[in-house]
């Protein structure tokens, strides 16, 4: 897909990883959405992006999405390409896990984008083309104590949206997933639970920046390659 002059939806763009992703798809062309809860940061943020617009949206809330869908659709009359970006951490043993925080994050690290999925899905089906790029994580390639919750829902999305390619193949519709390694972003003051933890686990690591996955992100938008991870390779990655 060229991505200059394509409708891009970016959900969590307030911010790092989503944020780093709106301005990258900007300057190759693309007219992008920006959707998150801090309306006052994707506002600025569309000062900043020519061609862009901001859409408050819990993407917890169906309305929302449904909303945030018939934006794009009423601005642009189009939807190119969706980013599935906005996700929380969350940190705690087997036996610490909290049900109803696990809940919470399963409710927006996959039954979200799944929703999302579904939002956009009939519009890129009347197209004959469509790009989808679920985010997912760099934990999901190992077995670290205190990050099943966490791990459980990108590693579910993973499949998900492996599936859902397989199951859109001939349509023109494209299902990735990206998977970034740690990143400097605000994930850890964001995170549902586990915060302390979760700092200690990550002391002294080299984060990438933000942008080096938005590149990667941009870079999926356009090729429509199953997967892409940033993971190094004595992880078990291809970087």
């Amino acid at each position: 897909m060229d991505i200059d002059n394509a409708v891009v939806i970016v959900t969590g763009a307030s911010s790092g990883i989503g944020a780093a992703t709106a301005r990258a798809a900007s300057q190759a062309g693309a007219r992008v959405v920006l959707a998150a809860r801090r309306e006052d940061r994707i506002a600025s943020l569309a000062r900043e992006l020519e061609g862009s617009i901001a859409v408050p949206c819990d993407v917890t809330d169906q309305r929302q999405i449904d909303a945030l869908v018939r934006t794009a659709l009423t601005e642009f009359g189009r939807i190119d390409a969706l980013v599935n970006n906005a996700g929380q951490g969350f940190q705690a043993t087997l036996e610490q896990i909290d049900l109803d925080d696990f809940r919470a994050v399963l409710e927006l690290n996959l039954v979200a984008p799944l929703a999302l999925m579904q939002a956009v899905l009939p519009t890129m089906r009347r197209q004959r083309a469509g790009r989808i790029v679920n985010v997912s994580s760099g934990t999901t390639f190992g077995d670290v104590p205190g990050t099943g919750g966490y791990v459980a829902s990108k590693i579910a999305l993973e499949r998900l949206g492996a599936i859902a390619r397989n199951e859109l193949e001939g349509t023109g519709i494209t299902v990735s997933t990206m998977i970034p390694f740690a990143t400097e972003t605000e994930f850890m003051s964001s995170i549902k639970a586990g915060r302390a933890e979760a700092e200690e686990m990550t002391a002294g690591a080299t984060f990438d920046t933000p942008e080096l996955v938005a590149d990667a992100i941009v870079r999926l938008i356009g090729t429509g390659e199953p997967r892409l991870d940033l993971v190094p390779k004595e992880y078990g990655g291809s970087r």
